[in-house]
């Protein structure tokens, strides 16, 4: 046992080991929000679409990745699993069917593009490509709730912060999305994304404005936060990645609006991480350090987090890679 006295002594290296988890937790469901929020953006944009280039261009685009992507998902709900057992099992129990809904919907969101290219009559490819945006739209829009509701410390399924905070997270989507289609496409379709994208942004403004609003009017413990230096510093960043993202798609210069948009998506959850700290389920009023695992399960835990996290980096440095540039029709999904 004296060998691992440095596991169980206290924690590694001194580190504020909770609140950096914390952080970390907020860190991987932002990436999730990024990556696979611009798979779903496409999704939402594929609804506009009539001509079958277009859609099969939009398919072919995110095809090698939405997978991949999900796994954000995983290691979020997994992170949270391990590093803070309690504020899993109560915040998970009570928003169960919520969390069933948005497994509904991704697999839906993945399913229907595969069931889509499997038959070329009119009828099936009109009832598949529907369920395609479905999903698409419906996993952000219940995965928002769901973070809207923990945000509040809500015991229902649905409420207002939590749907209000759903449609803003399905309209940053819309903006991811354009901005990474932008990338993967050429021609008419390309130009007119464009107008969705600014379009979106503006949406995506609006909705935030109003769910601070309505954060402040109904949660009264939330207003000395809303109106520190630390949310009102993000706003402004907001405003100014908003406006870049806006000027960068009207000069052609995509990967600095794709860019944009991940700094609004890691804004928001920045947003929501300083909103519910320093409680992990605020309906229970846990706090980060009440919740979180044993010693040795922490420090083990961080070890094994400073090793993969880094390889998973590399992976997608490596896939993104592979299948750059723009998508060809051809290649199906």
């Amino acid at each position: 046992m004296t060998e691992l006295g440095w596991l169980t002594s206290g924690p590694l290296l001194g580190l504020p080991l909770p609140e950096l988890w914390f952080g970390l937790l907020f860190a991987m469901l932002g990436t999730f929000l990024f990556l696979d929020g611009f798979d779903f953006g496409a999704g939402a944009v594929f609804a506009t679409r009539d001509d079958e280039r277009d859609r099969e261009t939009i398919l072919a685009a995110i095809g090698p990745f939405w997978d991949g992507n999900e796994v954000w998902l995983v290691v979020f709900g997994g992170a949270l699993f391990a590093a803070y057992p309690a504020a899993y099992a109560t915040l998970f129990s009570r928003h169960y069917l919520l969390l069933f809904g948005v497994l509904g919907a991704l697999i839906l969101r993945g399913l229907a593009p595969e069931m889509y290219e499997q038959r070329h009559d009119d009828a099936w490819q009109r009832w598949w490509g529907r369920a395609f945006v479905a999903g698409s739209i419906g996993a952000p829009l219940l995965l928002g709730l769901f973070v809207g509701n923990w945000l509040v410390g809500a015991t229902r399924s649905l409420t207002v912060v939590g749907t209000l905070v759903g449609v803003t997270v399905v309209a940053l989507t819309v903006v991811s999305g354009v901005a990474f289609l932008r990338l993967k496409t050429r021609g008419e379709l390309r130009t007119e994304l464009r107008r969705y994208g600014e379009a979106a942004v503006v949406a995506y403004l609006g909705a935030v404005v109003v769910v601070l609003l309505t954060l402040g009017v109904t949660t009264p413990r939330l207003r000395p936060t809303l109106t520190g230096i630390p949310v009102l510093g993000l706003v402004v960043v907001t405003l100014v990645l908003a406006g870049g993202y806006v000027r960068w798609l009207r000069r052609g210069r995509d990967l600095l609006a794709l860019a944009a948009s991940a700094g609004l998506t890691y804004g928001l959850t920045a947003v929501v991480a300083l909103l519910i700290y320093p409680t992990i389920d605020p309906a229970s009023g846990l706090t980060v350090r009440e919740a979180i695992v044993s010693t040795l399960p922490l420090n083990l835990m961080t070890v094994g987090a400073v090793v993969l996290l880094p390889l998973i980096a590399m992976y997608f440095v490596v896939l993104y890679s592979a299948f750059s540039g723009p998508a060809e029709p051809t290649e199906g999904y």
